[in-house]
């Protein structure tokens, strides 16, 4: 199974909103960005699908920052 890495997660973050994914920091909040719930969601189900990972969508929701991500998600550096 393949593994989620922080660059991924800001990559698909990036995706998501239309952004170059050099201009997402890893400890902004991501709502700032443009994030919204339905945005959220996909890319949870996203990582469900590709990469088995079992954090919620609240989990998600409460820190929106790759840095809160990161280890919610398994991801490795």
């Amino acid at each position: 199974m393949p593994v989620l890495t922080v660059e991924r997660i800001r990559a698909d973050v990036a995706d998501v909103l239309g952004e170059d994914p050099a201009d997402i920091p890893d400890d902004e909040n991501l709502v700032d960005y443009g994030l919204d719930s339905v945005r959220l969601m996909s890319l949870r189900e996203r990582w469900a699908r590709e990469f088995a990972i079992e954090a919620s969508f609240t989990d998600l929701a409460e820190r929106p920052a790759i840095e809160a991500w990161a280890p919610l998600l398994g991801a490795q550096e």
